[in-house]
């Protein structure tokens, strides 16, 4: 039976939603490590083959339990209709981008997105005839102006990778169904634990499950939550041209949900108090965070988050000499571009997450040389702060 109640909050969603007890009476989620499911006869398979809701477990391409679990979990943490999971955060983008673009179709996207979002978009979905739009991420008019008849898609990251800007996704929203295209929301910074872009108007969220809903560092994957309408066309992407999550992922990615909130609260706290001890660091130019409230978009962030996430980036003076002495000099921080990881890492965007981005762009998007940006762990503070003041000092 199932045991979802639509009452329950955040933390008990994380732990108790999508499971359906086996005959077995588990306790924890089981894995089904199979390829394929049996059938009762050959009237059954031909009946369960014309099924297309992805209801009826067939194959493990598209249909496996573990699978289902978690993305009914996280559809009940984003609030959404369904959830289809994927091997990746980008085949994610990869699937929505199959299943609502065709030939001749455009997207407007923020130029403030993950590096290998802008190479996906300009040199593989172009090869389809679709043309991408780059405006800056907080202004409104920009959008506007960049969408036409052709647009279908708006693509968004909130808080941005790496300048932590934030999006009004109330106004996008509102300026996106007014013309009649789709609102996508990478929420992979803040998870549903601190922010619910459906709630504010988003149609679409993405995630790139790698990061803090695994928590630790463990397996890549990635979602795609949204309406019944649109997951059934983002499901036939992945039924078809397989770009699955495992069933062992799945699993682990269950546990990470279990323990997102608290994570996600902990790791806030930990980011803030760094940020605002870099403020005060020798060679600091600029600290990104928006839950400081030096922070042009302080207010709106705090509108539409329920606390500011764990990634920040700060720029040191001196380009990146500098920003190279920093990282090399610590000794506990893991020098690694993944991120929501238990663990605090630290990277230098503009030659790793970005450096297949064009100098040009990356600098128009705001990310220099100088630049650090550090995925915030769960060590205790007084640990990080002296692991990174070796390098500033």
């Amino acid at each position: 039976m199932s045991l979802e109640n639509n009452s329950w909050g955040t933390a008990t969603r994380a732990l108790r939603s999508g499971h359906r007890r086996t005959a077995e009476r588990e306790h924890a989620e089981p894995i089904f490590t199979t390829s394929s499911f049996v059938f009762e006869s050959a009237a059954h398979a031909a009946e369960c083959f014309t099924n297309e809701t992805g209801a009826v477990n067939i194959y493990s391409r598209f249909t496996n339990p573990t699978v289902a679990c978690f993305e009914e979990r996280l559809a009940a943490l984003e609030g959404g209709e369904r959830g289809v999971a994927t091997s990746s955060g980008m085949s994610a983008i990869l699937a929505v981008c199959m299943a609502f673009l065709s030939q001749g179709d455009e997207i407007v996207c923020s130029r403030s997105v993950f590096g290998s979002t802008v190479s996906l978009f300009n040199k593989f979905v172009s090869k389809m005839g679709i043309t991408t739009h780059f405006v800056e991420l907080q202004d409104l008019a920009a959008w506007e102006a960049a969408c036409t008849s052709k647009t279908r898609l708006f693509f968004v990251e909130t808080p941005s990778n790496p300048l932590c800007e934030i999006a009004d996704l109330a106004a996008l929203a509102e300026l996106a169904h007014s013309r009649k295209v789709k609102l996508v929301v990478d929420n992979c910074f803040c998870t549903p634990a601190l922010q619910k872009p459906l709630e504010l108007g988003a149609d679409i969220v993405v995630h790139s499950a790698t990061k803090y809903l695994d928590g630790q560092g463990r397996m890549v994957g990635g979602a795609v939550v949204g309406s019944e309408q649109d997951m059934a066309e983002v499901f036939g992407v992945v039924r078809t041209a397989g770009p699955c999550m495992s069933p062992f992922n799945a699993w682990v990615f269950l546990k990470g949900l279990e323990t997102l909130k608290l994570r996600m609260e902990a790791h806030s706290a930990n980011a803030l108090q760094l940020a605002t001890w870099l403020q005060e660091q020798p060679g600091v130019k600029a600290v990104h965070y928006a839950g400081l409230p030096t922070h042009p978009q302080h207010q709106l962030a705090a509108k539409q988050m329920r606390r500011f996430g764990g990634v920040l980036s700060f720029e040191m003076e001196k380009g990146r000499e500098a920003a190279w002495k920093v990282i090399d000099a610590t000794s506990m921080l893991s020098i690694t571009a993944n991120l929501g990881d238990a663990k605090t890492t630290i990277t230098h965007p503009a030659t790793t997450t970005h450096a297949r981005v064009a100098p040009e762009a990356r600098l128009a998007a705001g990310i220099t040389d100088g630049l650090v940006r550090i995925a915030v762990g769960l060590e205790d503070i007084e640990d990080i702060q002296a692991d990174l003041a070796q390098g500033l000092c």
